[in-house]
Formats: structure tokens, sequence, C-alpha cells
């Protein structure tokens, strides 16, 4: 299985021109908890998350339209690639404490964004089969 099969379709992003509030709106529209911010050509740049809308735009009692994405996006970006395993993918978000990873193809590209929520509904899917089945044998 495939670490895109744990990731939600059109992932939730932004250009590197937008402001908070443009961030905030995709990730509704998309029920996501974090938005990937790309350059022109698709490259994940940063990301923007829930916990950045309450430390870096709500305490800090600016217009979310007013403050440029740049200013309160994560950077670094802990990325994985279609290569990358769901364990791997898992370990890093476990051991770094994020929720959200963007997956992205070897040039940077954006191509999914996994959510440590789905990786679990997932795995609690296969379990509950599990279950099922050696209840029926």
């Amino acid at each position: 299985m495939s670490i895109l099969d744990y990731c939600a379709a059109n992932p939730a992003s932004v250009p590197l021109t937008a402001n908070a509030a443009d961030a905030i709106e995709a990730m509704i529209r998309r029920r996501m908890g974090a938005a990937a911010v790309v350059d022109e050509h698709g490259i994940v740049a940063g990301v923007f998350t829930e916990r950045d809308v309450l430390n870096r735009v709500v305490l800090s009692g600016r217009d979310p339209h007013n403050i440029p994405i740049t200013d309160v996006m994560t950077t670094p970006v802990l990325m994985a690639t279609r290569s990358t395993s769901i364990a791997e993918a898992t370990s890093v978000m476990i051991n770094h404490q994020k929720r959200h990873l963007p997956v992205v193809e070897d040039d940077g590209r954006l191509i999914g964004i996994l959510s440590i929520r789905h990786v679990l509904e997932r795995k609690v899917d296969e379990l509950t089969s599990q279950i099922r089945e050696s209840a029926s044998v």
C-alpha cells in the first residue's frame, strides 16, 4: 500500500503570496488541519498548521488578512516522498511531534498531505476487519 493511499485527496495548499486568512480558508474547505505553502512550481516551501493559527496568528492579535503566510508558516518542512513507507512516515511524525506531513515528488512538488488522523483511521479499520475475520472463523 502506498503512502498516498493514506492521504486525503486534493491537499490544502496556498501560494507563497497568500495571507494567513487564505491558508485558514483552504484548510477549512479541505477539512484539513494543515495547508502546504507552495511556490509557483508547486514545490513545498512551508507548511501552515492549526498550531500555527493558534500560536502565530491568534496570539499576535493581528488581522489574518494582513499577515503574509511567509511570516507564519513553519519552515523547514519535514516531508515524505511516494517511496516513504507508512511506518517511516509515522515514525517521523511521532518523533518530531507533527500531525501532518507533506508528501512530495522527488523534485519537491506537493502530491499529498499525510495526517496522523488518516493513518489512525485506516489502521483502526484494518484491525476491525482482522477482528471480525478471526471472530467468524
